[in-house]
């Protein structure tokens, strides 16, 4: 009875991920006997709660594909801290391989405005007001991985003001 009451606990954990494939896309392998064909998956992961992240998986299928980049992807999390207006505390820049992406806070009732696999980034993380532009690539995984490196640098008042060692009231002045 109680190992039945841990597994629907462990089930719920579970349920409140939200995952979202940016990319599938057939890749081959030259090999001796010829080409060997296998799927590459890109999966957003993200609760809207603050925690978000990007994994790749690659598989003979397309199932298994995903289900490898929602592993990689659960093992990438980054904690993004949410504003009382759902939105980041400050001005902030990301960089993956060739593409760069600004993310910026917004007024309450802006919503989402970004594109692509950054929008997704951002809606997974639980941001319902901001804005943000890809810069250079279009590349989806690279900028999903921009953003990512983007929302990692977000610092909160509290974490400024005790890196600064002054008290946080000082920093409001």
């Amino acid at each position: 009875m109680a190992k039945n009451r841990k597994n629907n606990r462990d089930k719920a954990k579970e349920t409140n991920w939200q995952e979202r494939v940016i990319q599938i896309r057939r890749v081959s392998k030259v090999v001796k006997g010829g080409k060997k064909l296998s799927f590459r998956a890109v999966v957003i992961i993200g609760n809207e709660k603050g925690q978000v992240g990007v994994g790749v998986g690659k598989a003979g299928d397309v199932i298994g594909a995903v289900r490898k980049g929602v592993a990689d992807g659960k093992k990438q999390l980054v904690d993004v801290s949410i504003t009382k207006s759902s939105s980041i505390t400050h001005i902030t820049k990301g960089v993956a391989g060739g593409a760069r992406v600004i993310v910026r806070p917004a007024a309450p009732g802006t919503g989402v405005i970004a594109g692509g696999a950054v929008r997704t980034v951002l809606e997974l993380a639980g941001l319902k007001n901001i804005l943000a532009k890809q810069l250079g690539s279009n590349n989806p995984l690279n900028n999903a991985r921009a953003a990512v490196d983007a929302l990692e640098g977000l610092r909160t008042l509290s974490e400024v003001a005790q890196e600064r060692d002054v008290p946080l009231e000082h920093l409001y002045a």
